[in-house]
């Protein structure tokens, strides 16, 4: 097989895309982790967890932009909102962090 080059069923190259390329390359610098089912079974819990605990926040800080709308407090508003994208991203950053441990646990 020529390097860039798929080959077809009736003997003729063709170009790989650059997904395919890429996907080559991503493979041999960082083989994909086989996990177990308990540790799939894990990451699943973690996931969901993670969904809940933003979800809550969520509707916890949605509640207060409302009461902060109902006031005419458009600068509390504002804090609110940014404070939502600072949680999510934040409570996502742990959630992937707990992951990491899981899948170094398999490696």
């Amino acid at each position: 097989m020529i390097l860039g080059y798929a080959e077809l069923s009736k003997g003729y190259a063709v170009m790989k895309t650059s997904y395919e390329l890429a996907m080559e390359r991503l493979g041999k610098a960082s083989p994909a982790v086989e996990l177990s089912a308990q540790q799939k079974k894990e990451m699943a819990e973690l996931e969901s967890r993670c969904r809940a605990k933003i979800a809550e926040r969520e509707l916890f800080i949605k509640g207060e932009i409302v009461k902060a709308v109902d006031r005419g407090d458009a600068e509390a508003v504002e804090q609110l909102e940014k404070q939502l994208l600072s949680d999510r991203k934040s409570l996502r950053a742990e959630c992937e962090e707990k992951k990491d441990k899981v899948r170094q646990a398999a490696a």
